[in-house]
């Protein structure tokens, strides 16, 4: 059935509902007193009408909205093994499922399974006839085992060189390595000795760069590990008033914020120092941007380097403030540092090339400053 709403609004709304059941119309329906068709049902019908329907309404649990339909009464609480001597109990007593076919012995039934035939492999034959004509033979014959190596580069047969081979051929140098073979092996590498430690007297260092020793330009602490941070103070501390020392490397030595935070207060009086080095140690962005800082006081650092830290990303705000400090550095020649945004990487390279530019003119003489 349809019905047709028409306000003032044009406001059409049509409900419908469901016309057949079963197969059965229920238009029949539509005037009959439901209260009515309930008094003729027998009790046996309502029962049944009980059963099949369902309120269909979630708020409310399973045991009201359907009826118990158990007839049997209940045996007590769950007992496990009386349960599982049941089941066992019934298995035996059960009778096997009769079978269709019985069983005969000696008669195969089914399909028997067959394994599928592999095709044997053709013979690999590695000997390729090619006719090139008695000249070329000829010549081929007779050619070296470099000139085989280079008309193989020539020809584009690098799977037939190794990697000397074919780097030799390429770079037009005599090669001296094996025999010109079909199957190509990896060049062994070379076994090269461990670099020697650092035998730099700290301590004799130390007292050099304190006493400003003009024989001292260059001091390299690279890969010490065993320095403390009293040393780093001293050394520091003595940096401060020293105008001989141009290069100062620190790298992998351990060194925290603690010992940087001091190099800080020592760029900012030294005016002598104009390489410094402290990649691979453990300081941390803030305390970077502090050490780029610095070298604003005096300009006499032309070259920086302190990538592979343990804190590997500096991050945007620093990384900016970084750049803003460089643009501000007009004799910065070479920076070391890691730069994940575009917009300050970019920033710092231009001027770092302006600054070698401007270098450039003045050792020509073609720049004002």
């Amino acid at each position: 059935m349809s019905t047709v709403t028409i306000t003032k609004y044009t406001k059409v709304t049509m409900t419908t509902r469901t016309t057949k059941l079963y197969g059965k119309d229920l238009s029949v329906y539509d005037d009959m007193d439901i209260e009515e068709l309930l008094t003729q049902l027998t009790p046996e019908q309502i029962e049944q009408l009980n059963r099949e329907v369902d309120p269909d309404d979630n708020l409310l649990p399973a045991s009201q909205r359907c009826r118990d339909q158990t007839n049997k009464t209940a045996t007590g609480p769950l007992n496990r093994r009386s349960l599982l001597d049941y089941l066992e109990r019934s298995a035996r007593e059960e009778e096997d499922w009769p079978e269709l076919r019985p069983f005969q012995p000696g008669i195969v039934r089914g399909k028997v399974f067959t394994p599928k035939a592999v095709p044997k492999p053709l013979p690999v034959n590695d000997e390729i006839a090619l006719d090139i004509g008695d000249e070329y033979e000829q010549a081929l014959s007779q050619a070296s085992e470099e000139e085989l190596v280079d008309l193989a580069a020539i020809l584009g047969l690098h799977s037939m060189m190794n990697q000397d081979q074919y780097y030799a051929s390429v770079t037009n140098k005599k090669t001296m390595f094996g025999k010109f073979e079909s199957i190509v092996k990896a060049t062994q590498p070379k076994a090269l000795p461990l670099l020697p430690d650092n035998d730099t007297d700290v301590d004799k260092s130390i007292q050099q760069v304190t006493s400003n020793d003009p024989k001292l330009t260059a001091l390299n602490w690279n890969n010490i590990k065993n320095i403390s941070l009293e040393k780093f103070n001293r050394l520091f501390n003595g940096l401060k008033k020293n105008s001989h020392l141009e290069k100062l490397s620190l790298a992998n030595t351990r060194m925290t914020d603690s010992a940087a935070r001091e190099l800080c207060g020592a760029l900012e009086e030294n005016n002598g120092l104009k390489v410094l080095n402290v990649e691979s140690n453990y300081i941390s962005p803030p305390v970077i941007k502090d050490l780029v800082k610095s070298l604003l006081n005096t300009q006499t650092v032309v070259e920086f380097r302190a990538t592979n830290q343990k804190p590997e990303v500096l991050g945007v705000k620093n990384e900016m403030e970084i750049a803003k400090m460089v643009e501000d550095n007009k004799n910065l020649l070479r920076l070391g540092l890691a730069f994940e945004v575009p917009d300050a990487r970019i920033r710092v390279h231009h001027h770092l090339q302006q600054n070698n530019d401007n270098l450039r003119l003045k050792r020509i003489g073609g720049g004002n400053s």
